[in-house]
């Protein structure tokens, strides 16, 4: 019987270095596929705009203070925090121009960015409201909160101009449409001055739910008749989702937008009530064709979500998985 090769050494050496090139080459050829573009897995493009979150998606100030809030958007990856302007709590009335300052302070030196200033308060207080005294309450506050975004350091204030109906509100009286559009107009027009003093642009956002304002065509025709880089659009793309598409009205809106709210919205669901709204990419948006929009008018600024409902337990998920999904959809994943 002929004998068998010998094990030797160099012929060890030798195999280990094919074994090893082999396993080199297929681990590289893994990590070169791993590394093309997949769109099941994030946008093959990639996207430059900033990533933002409202406050709304934190549970504050029940649970966490504005500064663990600012800390958890710095760690979570991101760019700006928008925060709301209410009757209590550090952005209120109550607060003054130093104490908004210091809020300014804090965020630089966690490293985040104030987005923007918006507010539930045009609702119990609308601009358009049969009763004169709540329209005149709701300039006074829109005028306190153009001066605290100013304080803040924010260009950005998100304005309701007005409503015809506001559903979730049982003492809202309705008012007719030429109606509300006249005291919108007039509310805006007594802002404008301050907020062009101030450098803070008026964002008008477009609400499906309170019937007004209700397309693309309305909305520019607002906007432009007031004849000022001042006012603008912050537009939401959940807010139309119910009968319309937001990549349609971005098309259309074009550079007027100076802001936006980032909401998901199911069309499968039979709740048109505020609870309709999702965690991103939970819903029916579709969000390649709203950002390859956005891309198109030459939009680089914020994207914020928002969102009601912070999580019951361990809060924090809702925060991260929102810069996942966000990271997924500006092709950063």
């Amino acid at each position: 019987m002929a004998e068998e090769n010998p094990i030797t050494r160099r012929s060890v050496l030798q195999s280990a270095l094919v074994t090893g090139g082999a396993a080199a080459f297929a681990s590289s050829s893994d990590a070169s596929q791993a590394a093309q573009p997949d769109a099941r897995r994030s946008s093959p493009r990639r996207y430059t705009m900033k990533k933002s979150i409202n406050l709304w998606a934190f549970p504050y100030p029940e649970r966490m203070t504005l500064r663990e809030c600012f800390q958890m958007a710095k760690n979570a990856g991101f760019d700006g925090i928008e925060l709301n302007y209410d009757l209590d709590n550090d952005l209120s009335p109550r607060a003054s121009d130093k104490d908004l300052r210091n809020i300014r302070a804090m965020a630089d030196k966690i490293g985040v960015a104030i987005s923007g200033l918006c507010s539930f308060l045009f609702w119990p207080y609308p601009l358009s409201s049969n009763d004169a005294q709540k329209r005149a309450r709701g300039v006074e506050l829109a005028g306190r909160m153009i001066q605290a975004a100013h304080e803040l350091g924010t260009e950005n204030l998100l304005v309701v101009p007005g409503a015809v109906h506001i559903p979730w509100r049982t003492d809202h009286e309705p008012v007719p449409n030429d109606v509300c559009d006249r005291r919108a107009r007039d509310a805006v027009t007594r802002l404008l001055p301050q907020a062009e003093k101030a450098g803070v642009h008026l964002n008008i956002e477009n609400i499906f739910f309170n019937g007004y304002l209700m397309t693309p065509a309305e909305m520019n025709a607002f906007v432009d008749s007031f004849q000022s880089k001042y006012v603008r659009v912050h537009f939401d793309t959940g807010n139309i989702m119910l009968f319309q598409f937001p990549e349609h009205w971005i098309a259309q809106l074009g550079n007027r937008i100076k802001n936006i709210h980032f909401k998901e919205f199911t069309k499968k669901g039979t709740d048109f009530s505020l609870e309709s709204f999702r965690p991103l990419l939970d819903g029916t948006t579709n969000w390649p064709a709203v950002m390859e929009a956005l891309d198109k008018i030459g939009y680089r600024d914020y994207l914020t979500f928002e969102y009601f409902h912070p999580y019951l337990h361990y809060p924090e998920a809702l925060v991260y998985q929102t810069a996942d999904s966000l990271n997924r959809m500006l092709g950063r994943s």
